[in-house]
């Protein structure tokens, strides 16, 4: 089968429009799925600052959704017309996939992070028959077509806009999953969110439909401005504002937060959300460190504690449904987040998210796959 996808081949390159073959049809619990949007997100983004890490080339996305075309036999659970929203890969067999942690998958970085499974890599190719990467995030879906293990696949309402639920495979499932599961807000809880780019934002709508006060910490006014909008008590937080910036939140949330979300990786930024917390308050870190994080004496006394959150710590199949009834009562309106871009826009698509000029940037694939 031959359609268009969007080729990364070097980790300096821009992306190119090419033409590209899967080599054979779905296997027993695979399916392919036509993409109608997909989702671009910083993890994408962030192979280009980890040369070496992921295999190149490829296809990358992992936050893609569409209809299913054809099934690998009988045991996907899913049919061909099927709309669904694809999240991250696991193995479904470790101890943590068993115990419904599958984003702690003993296998997550050599099927998400690594390009997907070996005994795949023959299967996909660029027109000139050279392997390409065979499968990111079990997807690789800056495409127009993916071939996707079915337990990556979440099955939700045909009258959805399909084309736009993608991000809820990762960015958004990571700021809600954090919210609802890593902390377990409730009413009358307060929660401090430190950047307020997707993840962030997507906690802040998360916070907001379980009743919690939340506040939104970033440096860009137009981000804020977002953020209160979607009910977040907007804080400004230059390089200027940081020495107050734990009194201030303190203040804001009556004598601190119960909860904090961090998607900046900032040591300083780390530092002072610890200190802003109220006792026994936890805050989460869903960024990558890319440097060493020493902690300032007394931010974790009095039973606060600071814990690495993946995927929002969720089960895609049950809080994917949750989040899409959230958004049809209007508690989780994730589609003022987005701003689509035709698949073969995909670089400027790069610059603007790179820019902080559209927080969540969504691919359209044009054309039919021949």
């Amino acid at each position: 089968m031959r359609f268009t996808a969007a080729v990364l081949r070097s980790y300096e390159s821009r992306f190119t429009l090419e033409e590209v073959m899967l080599r054979a049809g779905p296997g027993d619990g695979e399916i392919l799925v036509k993409i109608a949007g997909c989702g671009m997100c910083r993890t994408d983004l962030a192979v280009r600052h980890s040369a070496g890490r992921s295999p190149l080339p490829a296809v990358l996305g992992h936050e893609g959704a569409g209809i299913v075309v054809e099934t690998g036999g009988p045991d996907t659970g899913l049919s061909t017309g099927d709309h669904v929203v694809l999240s991250f890969d696991s193995c479904g067999h470790c101890r943590n996939c068993m115990s419904a942690a599958p984003a702690y998958c003993d296998s997550f970085a050599t099927l998400n992070l690594f390009g997907g499974r070996e005994e795949h890599a023959a299967r996909f190719t660029d027109a000139g028959g050279s392997a390409l990467a065979p499968r990111w995030f079990g997807q690789s879906s800056f495409a127009e077509y993916a071939m996707v293990p079915a337990r990556n696949a979440v099955r939700v309402d045909p009258t959805l806009p399909i084309e736009l639920l993608g991000p809820l495979g990762c960015g958004f499932l990571t700021g809600a999953g954090a919210v609802f599961h890593s902390f377990g807000v409730g009413p009358g809880d307060t929660v401090a969110v430190y950047g307020a780019g997707a993840v962030g934002l997507a906690a802040v709508m998360a916070a907001t439909a379980a009743g919690a006060v939340t506040v939104a910490v970033d440096r860009h006014p137009e981000r804020l401005a977002l953020a209160e909008r979607l009910h977040a008590i907007p804080l400004h937080a230059a390089p200027a504002d940081l020495p107050d910036l734990p009194d201030r939140i303190q203040h804001l949330t009556d004598g601190g937060a119960h909860y904090a979300l961090d998607t900046t990786g900032s040591p300083q930024l780390i530092n002072h959300a610890l200190r802003a917390l109220r006792p026994t308050g936890h805050l989460g870190l869903v960024a990558r460190l890319r440097t060493p994080l020493p902690l300032e004496p007394g931010t974790l006394d009095r039973g606060r504690r600071i814990s690495h959150i993946c995927e929002g710590d969720a089960v895609p199949g049950l809080l994917i449904p949750r989040l899409t009834r959230l958004w049809q009562a209007g508690r989780f309106p994730f589609e003022q987040l987005i701003r689509t871009y035709p698949l073969a826009d995909i670089n400027q698509a790069e610059r603007d998210c790179d820019a902080g000029r559209v927080v969540k940037p969504v691919l359209i694939p044009a054309g039919k796959g021949r």
